[in-house]
């Protein structure tokens, strides 16, 4: 996605410093091509305000949010997927 619509594609982990070591793998075995972060979890909540992960935020060019959804059911990347495609400008 980030290269069809020229974006940069990030992720934030909450998981704890137990948890933490287990990220690359996972990332290496789903086959991720992204930039992950880690984050404190009551910080990131706190900042975000969310309740449910994964938590998916949409910001255009400027950083302005444009598309926030929190929760995951299948079909949901159909909906980030015009969403990128807004922010984008395609």
């Amino acid at each position: 996605m980030a290269d069809k619509y020229n974006v940069e594609l990030l992720a934030i982990t909450i998981d704890n410093q137990r948890a933490l070591p287990k990220v690359p793998g996972i990332v290496e075995s789903k086959g991720w091509d992204y930039t992950i972060f880690a984050g404190n979890e009551e910080e990131m909540r706190n900042a975000f305000n969310f309740q449910t992960i994964p938590q998916t935020l949409v910001a255009d060019k400027h950083g302005n949010i444009i598309f926030e959804h929190n929760g995951y059911v299948a079909g949901d990347e159909e909906e980030l997927e015009k969403a990128v495609a807004k922010a984008s400008g395609k």
